[in-house]
Parts: structure tokens; C-alpha cells; sequence
């Protein structure tokens, strides 16, 4: 298996990229990578080219670039160069941890959808509240590829995190919920009452209801489906919200006094676990369900860590056929 990295995207590239490249090169006898962009700087943080090939770019598309138009202008970039390797089959799969947009633009129109699909959806797989059980994890989508949608691209989606929960996760028979502003079936704006009717009736979906922003990590659904707008929206609050705790919990100590010191010395191993529990680095990338082949996006200030999780998740995804299965099925469905 072959994935085709963007090695020059990130605020840490080229170094945490090829670090953790090498990290999971070394798990997996069974992958190789090609890695896209400027020879001079990747040769300069390799230290073992063991399964790794270095294919010459010579532009980067910067995080602040207008995402259609960049790729568009920067043909021989390392993200066009790396979608276009997917697209004709020289490699398995895209992984970049650089420009948001232009990774999802080169998912789109390189890579391409999956016939019967009319928007890919961004997906990302985040950590369920259980203490004291071993870790679970949900999926969530789109979170940012369409500010707007319509009422079947949600049910799109419902399948999309289905078959992902299904192989790559291995849940049987996910619980699919819908995020809306209220548990009833009649709340939400018209998109959202008639996407609840839509999914109600789809007989191959465990379609359980909605669910309310403030229960997203409790492990209330497997799936669940959003425009992208709100799901957005709902991550980057409880994003934001986890961050404000974490903050408020470090003064507290800080100001605390001797025992409040000395309490943090008795739970550091607690802030310890929690910390790896909340960090991205170890859920993986977002992935750009509904193409043909899996494009996975990583955040850009990414650690070695968060790369090589990443890694692993793809391979998992090649692994499982998660992406034929999805093929197969919406083709059955739109023949």
C-alpha cells in the first residue's frame, strides 16, 4: 500500500511530517510513501529512506491561499502532485496536513467523487465521554466541507459515516443521530425536519433521532450528521469550551497554593491520560468521505504523534475496503 504525502504542508513541515512518516514506516512493513515537495529539505530530516521516495515539487501552496484558485495556478505543488499520483492509481491514498481548502479541493476535482455522491463530506472521529471504559470513539460529518447542504447530501452522509463506523471503527449497526437544536422529532429549521423524515425512513440506517450540541462526546449515537455549517460550528465550541477548562484548571493550580500544588503532583498521571484523551493527536485526520480513494487531512500544527495516528488510520481504511464498499453501494444505488 502507497500513500502519497504532502511533506512541505503544515506549520511543522518538513520535519514532523517525514518524523512521523518514518514512525509509522516502521510499524507498518506493509506501506511505502512517496513524499512530494522540495528534495533538499525533506533529504535534510530523513534518516532512513527505507520505503520512502522523495518526488520533486517545485511550489507550495501557503495556508493563507485561496483553495480553488491555488491549485488551479500551482500545478506542480505538492498537494496537486500527490492528488494527481491517487488519481492515476501511482498511489492509494492522499495525506496532507497543509492547506485546509486546497487539500479539499484536490480531493474533489483530482481525486474525485464517488458516482452518486453529490458532496463529499468532511469526517472527523472524535473521543465518547465514558469513565472508566475502554476508549470509544464516534463518527462526525461534514465538518467543513459545505457551509450549505441540502437534504440528501445528509442522507449521503448517514450512509458515509455508516460504512466508515462499520469497517474502520468496527461498530455493528451504528446508531446514526442527527445534531438539530432539541431531542424532538419536530424541532430544528425545515432542512432539519425533513432530513429527520428522510432518515426515518431509510430501513438499511439504525437511525435513532436527534441529538443536542451539548451531548456530542457522551457516546449518545455513532454517527453523527450535520451540515457543515453547524457542525462547525458545535466542534470549535467544544473545542474552545475544553480549552477554557484546561486553562482554568492550570491557573487554579498555579494560584492555589502549596496544596493545590501538591494535589497536581498526586493526579498528574490523571492529567496525564486526560490530556492524551483530549488531544487530537491521537484520533487522527479528518477524512474527505465520498471519493474514490481516502484523502486525509491532519491538522496543520500537527506533532510527529498526530502524523504517524494518521497513518495508521489510512492504512486501516485500505485495509478494511472501506472506500469500495461505498462505492459499490451507491453505485448499486444510482444504476
Amino acid at each position: 500500500m502507497k500513500i502519497a504525502v504532502d511533506a512541505m504542508g503544515g506549520d511543522n513541515a518538513p520535519k514532523a511530517i517525514i518524523e512521523g512518516v518514518e514512525e509509522a514506516r516502521d510499524l507498518y512493513p506493509d506501506l511505502t510513501f512517496d513524499l512530494y515537495g522540495n528534495p533538499d529539505k525533506i533529504k535534510a530530516v530523513i534518516t532512513n529512506q527505507d520505503r520512502l521516495k522523495i518526488v520533486e515539487t517545485t511550489e507550495e501552496i501557503s495556508m493563507g491561499e485561496e483553495p480553488v484558485r491555488a491549485i488551479r495556478k500551482k500545478k506542480d505543488s505538492s498537494i496537486v502532485q500527490a492528488a494527481k499520483a491517487v488519481k492515476e492509481g501511482d498511489a492509494d491514498a492522499f495525506f496532507s496536513a497543509g492547506n485546509t481548502g486546497a487539500v479539499l479541493a484536490a480531493g474533489i476535482f483530482i481525486v474525485g467523487r464517488i458516482h452518486g455522491i453529490d458532496r463529499p463530506g468532511l469526517t472527523s472521529i472524535l473521543p465518547i465521554a465514558k469513565p472508566g471504559s475502554k476508549r470509544q470513539n464516534f463518527v462526525y460529518l461534514d465538518t467543513g466541507a459545505n457551509a450549505e447542504s441540502k437534504e440528501k447530501n445528509l442522507v449521503q452522509f448517514a450512509y458515509l459515516g455508516k460504512f466508515y463506523a462499520e469497517k474502520v471503527l468496527g461498530v455493528a449497526n451504528p446508531r446514526i443521530a442527527l445534531l438539530n437544536n432539541g431531542a424532538e422529532e419536530d424541532k430544528g429549521d425545515q432542512l432539519h425536519k425533513d432530513v429527520w423524515q428522510l432518515l426515518n425512513t431509510e430501513k438499511e440506517l439504525n437511525f435513532i433521532g436527534n441529538v443536542e450540541s451539548g451531548d456530542l462526546l457522551f457516546g449518545k449515537a455513532d454517527v453523527i450528521v450535520s451540515d457543515g455549517w453547524t457542525a462547525n460550528a458545535a466542534l470549535k465550541a467544544t473545542e474552545g469550551t475544553a480549552k477554557m477548562m484546561m486553562t482554568l484548571i492550570k491557573d487554579g493550580i498555579l494560584n492555589g497554593g502549596i496544596r493545590a500544588k501538591l494535589g497536581y503532583l498526586m493526579l498528574k498521571p490523571v492529567f496525564h491520560r486526560i490530556g492524551q484523551e483530549m488531544s487530537a493527536s491521537t484520533y487522527g485526520g479528518a477524512v474527505l468521505l465520498g471519493l474514490k480513494a481516502p484523502v486525509v487531512k491532519t491538522h496543520g500544527s500537527s506533532d510527529a504523534t498526530a502524523v504517524k495516528n494518521t497513518i495508521s488510520q489510512i492504512r486501516t481504511m485500505l485495509k478494511t475496503g472501506v472506500i469500495e464498499e461505498t462505492v459499490k453501494f451507491f453505485n448499486q444505488n444510482n444504476e
